[in-house]
């Protein structure tokens, strides 16, 4: 029969508060394998075999591309996919077996999953009334849910009547209000646009920082994790490639996937060799096209290319590590194929006859298509890697 609201503003209400923490907890994957089996009898296996501990409070990310099994994970953590092997605790308790609604977990998922014929107000009770929650306790609850969320003066609306970013908040206070010690959040802003992306995405920062739950986010735009998460986990094929600190991720990358897909515009890559000339180790790139970009290597860069000597290595440059220079100064004669203004700074594409290149430059220059662009390069953030392995070095 639903809730009626003007029935329920009469009732006496008990002030209820969240206060500034929520129940926590952490949680653990041991040795998690995913295997869909098909009728050859072989399947394919999505997940394999990851290990992953969230800490209680923590904001961890998923990210990586389409199909590398993030979604997946999550909705094994959420019961809502059967798991082939290991296991999966939430707060000290193995899960397992356990069916999604014993596991004290709230999913928010990317196309909102509102009831079209209930209100803002009886979405965000529902799940409470199944509970039998007292209705005092489920309206304090839902009408303080929605004061944090802005939604305080759209209780009364149905689902159309609400922008996207409108219906995701819904979604989000649904959860809240269940008290959950684990939220679970699959790609809740992929339907939203680019500026609604934005917001929404301080708003769950913002929530976050308040509630102090333990969140766990899945997402395939590498902003949105850099933003976002306290820790960063990068996944790939269904194995997790690094789980880190954003900004550390970020500096000190541990392979060559999550250097090219952590960042935007991406990690720039020169295939070359280590030469010695002298007392001195340089990176000389593969180029039968035109002139090599030569660099001499500083003091960490050569540390870690010792061994290295004539052999392949891939330099990889961040494109604010790309500098303009002046031609004395200059390092590498480059030549520029499309400047695109943002703004608040521009993006060269540039060429050395065999690699293509992004640089993040001034704003104030001008360019010209075909132009050359005397280059120079800070070291002080390149990597190295090994082409063979794909390991930083």
């Amino acid at each position: 029969m639903g809730f009626v609201l003007p029935v329920l503003a009469k009732l006496p209400v008990k002030p209820y508060h969240f206060g500034t923490r929520l129940p926590m907890a952490t949680v653990v994957l041991e040795n998690l394998v995913k295997a869909y089996p098909d009728k050859n009898g072989r399947g394919s296996t999505v997940v394999h075999g990851i290990n992953l501990e969230v800490k209680e409070r923590e904001f961890m990310v998923l990210v990586g591309p389409s199909g590398c099994g993030k979604s997946t994970t999550l909705r094994m953590i959420a019961g809502l996919e059967e798991i082939t092997s290991g296991q999966v605790s939430i707060d000290g308790r193995v899960v397992n077996l356990l069916p999604p609604k014993d596991r004290d977990i709230a999913m928010v998922f990317q196309n909102y999953a509102l009831y079209p014929h209930m209100s803002v107000y009886e979405n965000m009770a529902f799940g409470l009334k199944l509970r039998k929650l007292p209705r005092a306790e489920i309206d304090a609850r839902v009408r303080e849910a929605a004061t944090m969320l802005g939604l305080e003066n759209y209780l009364d609306r149905r689902p159309k009547a609400l922008s996207g970013g409108q219906r995701q908040r819904v979604a989000v206070g649904r959860a809240i209000v269940r008290k959950p010690k684990v939220f679970l959040f699959d790609e809740p802003l992929s339907n939203l646009d680019a500026k609604m992306r934005v917001t929404t995405r301080a708003e769950i920062s913002k929530l976050h920082a308040s509630l102090g739950a333990t969140m766990i986010y899945v997402t395939h735009d590498q902003v949105e994790a850099m933003t976002m998460g306290d820790r960063i986990c990068v996944m790939k094929d269904g194995r997790i490639m690094q789980v880190d600190e954003p900004m550390t991720i970020y500096n000190h990358p541990a392979n060559l996937f999550v250097a090219g897909f952590i960042g935007s515009p991406p990690m720039n890559f020169l295939h070359g060799a280590i030469r010695r000339e002298g007392v001195r180790l340089v990176f000389l790139e593969n180029n039968g096209k035109g002139q090599p970009v030569k660099i001499v290597l500083n003091a960490a860069l050569s540390e870690k290319a010792a061994t290295r000597v004539d052999q392949p290595v891939i330099l990889g440059l961040r494109p604010e590590s790309i500098l303009t220079a002046t031609p004395a100064d200059s390092v590498a004669s480059l030549r520029i194929e499309v400047a695109e203004p943002m703004g608040a700074e521009t993006f060269l594409s540039l060429t050395s006859g065999a690699h293509s290149m992004i640089a993040r430059v001034n704003p104030n220059h001008r360019f010209a298509l075909d132009q050359p662009f005397a280059a120079s390069f800070d070291l002080e953030h390149a990597h190295l890697f090994d082409p063979s392995t794909e390991q930083a070095l």
